[in-house]
This record gives C-alpha cells, structure tokens and sequence, in this order.
C-alpha cells in the first residue's frame, strides 16, 4: 500500500467529480461497486447508476449556479484481505457565481479500494454526515461499519 498512490487517486477522482466528467467518475469505481449515503434511500449499485448520479448532481449544481469543490483530506489505510480500508473527511466547497465560497457539507467517507490491472478503484463507499445522526470520524477507529 503506498498513501502517494491513495492520495492522488482521490486527488483525480475528486477532480472527476468536480469537473462534471461523471462517466470517467463512475469509472474510477468497480462495475460492482456499491456507494450509500445519508441521503439515499438505498444504496446505488454499479457504474452505471454511479454515473447517473453523478451526471444529476451536476445538473443541479449547473442548475443552481455554483461549483462544487470535494476537499479530501485526514485520509488514513489499512490493508485488509479484500482491499485497502480509508476513513477519510470531506469537506464540499460550494461557491456561487460571483459569491463567495462556503462549506456546503463536513462528512465521512469509508471506502474498500481495490487494485484492477494496477489501478485503484472503489469497491464500496459509505458516506456518513457530520450533522446527522451517525456522522463523524469517531467511529473510524473501529473499521467498517
């Protein structure tokens, strides 16, 4: 396990996001993946909804006028029989045209990485918020949830 790998996999895979590139974003995840978040009903399934996701919140945000910015940072791993383990912190930045920046949201995400032909990918993300029940890093120690 190398953290220059990991770091800048997120660094890339952030900047996907960022730029509204939701195909090469899904990408980044394994055909199986799984992603969950506070906001979801239940978790998406496999790139393609991945994508669709993503390519909504894009819309949103064109929508509403403002660029989102995902800010990845306290990243710890471990590896594990399937995968390397992260619990990193995100915080999204979110700036209106001719506004100025604010935090949109503080949350957790815990991802299994996995290495396909040399290249890392997300197996599965579980995001938690840090203004909902649940949300915060103080469970990060005791691996996944």
């Amino acid at each position: 396990m190398d953290s220059t790998d990991i770091q800048q996999f997120y660094a890339r895979h952030m900047q996907l996001l960022d730029g509204g590139e939701a195909g090469a974003w899904a990408a980044t995840f394994t055909p199986d993946a799984t992603f969950a978040s506070p906001s979801m009903t239940e978790p998406v399934r496999g790139r393609d909804g991945i994508a669709a996701g993503a390519r909504a919140a894009a819309e949103g945000r064109a929508a509403a006028g403002e660029v989102h910015r995902h800010w990845v940072t306290m990243t710890t791993a471990r590896s594990t029989a399937e995968g390397i383990e992260t619990v990193s912190c995100v915080q999204i930045l979110a700036t209106p045209r001719g506004g100025a920046p604010r935090v949109h949201l503080s949350c957790v995400m815990r991802d299994r990485l996995v290495r396909r032909d040399g290249e890392l990918l997300v197996a599965e993300r579980h995001i938690t918020r840090d203004d909902r029940p649940g949300g915060g890093v103080d469970r990060a120690s005791s691996g996944r949830q």
